[in-house]
């Protein structure tokens, strides 16, 4: 059986069981509760790995082994931030919006930011938000599939629509036949693979090179002129400071992300948030510890890749067995899927829920399935004219919703009502500026400024979030006075 063949029945297996799932969750499936938040029942092992890989897509895998690869040592930061993110939603977060979510009876993520609007200023709260998440998850989404183009022209030679295709196509079926039961138990499966793999392929990477002490001297003895050993990336303390604050405020993006958010207002009780947050903390740590040392030892091994997002793929052929490689493919389409079915099923209840329900069950549930598959088609599209890097693609849209969503949540839960004024206001500033500051940084003035390309990425997270931030808060007293 050659290389090819033993991976693709690897995946075929792997397929079948996610597709096994979503048919055992339409039975679980009753109602628009049911499909839009699993009935709130969710148990701290699913709620807890469902959020972890769901909010962490093939850019974490993909992308944080890629900035390892490219700056080395310097790409350390990127570890503080995302745990730190993990850390802040459930120890600060989770336990207050499951409370508010159950007393408010909300069940998406933007009924919570429009429970205190009335009358029109309601639905402006949901149309604002509803706008933003369909652009963001668009380009989320339109990434996810562009991984699994790269996961199956690597092993297979297909090209990038056949593969991106078949990629969308399976995320549809169990999508669309569960709802929210069947991407969350998909995504607990692909939770647990993710983290295998973390675990197995640097593992044996380092192995290769020698261990740590030989890891460190093959960073240092790369022929290229550049400092893998630096913390700065080899730019100077003034840009690297820039660097360092730019990885740091990927963290501000997590409070912020509805697909994640959905899962702590499903889950059935305090006890969950307790547990899930221990079984949570572990799985970011091991995930992503393994992909920076995946990225470190792939320098040291394969210091000429052409495109290095293709290293973890370079990295399973030539470590691993057949089948052990089939794995790691099928773990890379599981951050693809554990990301893009929480964010379709996300984005499609924006718009069936949020925007307007149907004339009952039914038609609600049909509604939100239609919305769903032409959502995907459109990412699909992005997918294929939008050529960016995974890295990179992920980071502005992951921005844009941290700034837009993530202050007034944080303000909602842990401080009381806001204004209707401020919450547009916030949402538009966070998202506009966050938008605005990711596209002055990759334009000509911003790759020809010596400033902006040290310090655009700390902007970019740090003025949007802290404008809409602050703007929530203000709002926040305004109403508590009243």
């Amino acid at each position: 059986m050659t290389y090819a063949e033993t991976v693709l029945i690897t995946l075929i297996v792997y397929k079948l069981v996610l597709i096994a799932i979503g048919f055992l969750a339409s039975r679980w499936t009753k109602d628009e509760g049911d499909f839009l938040l699993g009935g709130r029942a969710l148990g701290p092992w699913v709620a807890s790995l469902s959020a972890a890989a769901s909010s962490s897509s093939a850019w974490s895998l993909i992308g944080v082994a890629y900035a390892a690869y490219k700056t080395g040592l310097g790409a350390l930061w990127i570890f503080p931030a995302t745990v730190g993110g993990f850390a802040f939603n459930w120890f600060v977060l989770a336990g207050p919006l499951r409370r508010l979510s159950r007393e408010q009876g909300s069940l998406t993520a933007t009924e919570l930011l429009a429970m205190d609007a009335q009358g029109q200023r309601r639905r402006s709260v949901c149309w604002l938000a509803t706008a933003f998440i369909l652009v963001a998850f668009m380009v989320y989404v339109s990434a996810q599939y562009q991984a699994a183009g790269l996961a199956f022209q690597s092993n297979f030679g297909t090209s990038p629509v056949t593969s991106i295709l078949l990629g969308a196509g399976i995320i549809l079926i169990y999508t669309l036949l569960g709802g929210f039961w069947a991407v969350s138990l998909t995504d607990t499966l692909q939770g647990i693979l993710m983290a295998m793999v973390a675990i197995l392929l640097p593992s044996v990477a380092l192995v290769e090179i020698g261990g740590p002490a030989a890891l460190l001297q093959g960073l240092e003895a790369l022929p290229d002129g550049v400092s893998y050993l630096s913390l700065t990336a080899d730019k100077g303390l003034p840009i690297g400071i820039g660097l360092i604050l730019g990885y740091l405020g990927i963290g501000l993006g997590y409070p912020g992300q509805p697909h994640v958010v959905n899962r702590f207002m499903a889950m059935g009780d305090e006890r969950t948030v307790q547990v899930g947050r221990r079984i949570s903390m572990v799985w970011a740590i091991l995930l992503y510890g393994g992909m920076l040392l995946m990225g470190w030892a792939g320098r040291v091994l394969y210091p000429d890749i052409t495109n290095a997002e293709m290293l973890l793929f370079h990295s399973a052929q030539s470590l691993l067995s057949p089948v052990l490689s089939g794995i790691v493919v099928a773990a890379l389409l599981s951050a693809v899927m554990s990301t893009a079915d929480s964010q379709l099923l996300v984005a499609a209840s924006s718009i069936s829920h949020d925007m307007g329900k149907g004339s009952g069950r039914v038609s609600t549930i049909l509604k939100t399935r239609l919305v769903i598959v032409a959502i995907s088609l459109l990412a699909v599209v992005f997918a294929l004219t939008w050529p960016a890097t995974i890295f990179h693609k992920v980071l502005s849209a992951w921005s844009a919703l941290g700034a837009a969503f993530g202050p007034l949540l944080i303000v909602r839960a842990l401080r009381g009502p806001i204004s209707e004024k401020g919450t547009l206001l916030a949402m538009g500033v966070g998202f506009s500026t966050s938008l605005i500051l990711y596209f002055l940084r990759q334009s000509d003035l911003g790759q020809a400024s010596v400033f902006l390309k040290g310090y655009g990425m700390a902007l970019e997270y740090g003025v949007s979030f802290g404008l809409a931030l602050t703007i929530a808060l203000r709002s926040a007293e305004v109403r508590t006075r009243r």
